[in-house]
């Protein structure tokens, strides 16, 4: 009996620590840094209103056939 006293006490304990709220946390979730236009910065997207799309700037550099620079990017989607 003792046994299955402590062992539920454990489990208990256990189930407490698993559902602890985590609201205290000052670090926004990932991909949570979104513009006004959608595109999430963290994960190297730009808005660019040549294509009306969030983009990679290497990406678009290369499928646009363009350098890769900010500068190239901001001259062929306007900034």
């Amino acid at each position: 009996m003792k046994y299955l006293q402590l062992t539920s006490f454990t489990l208990m304990l256990l189930l407490m620590g698993c559902s602890s709220d985590n609201s205290g946390d000052p670090s926004p979730g990932v991909g949570s840094d979104k513009d006004k236009h959608g595109c999430i910065a963290s994960a190297g997207y730009l808005w660019c209103a040549k294509t009306n799309a969030c983009e990679r700037p290497w990406e678009l550099a290369e499928k646009a056939d363009f350098p890769n620079t900010s500068d190239d990017f901001e001259e062929y989607c306007g900034k």
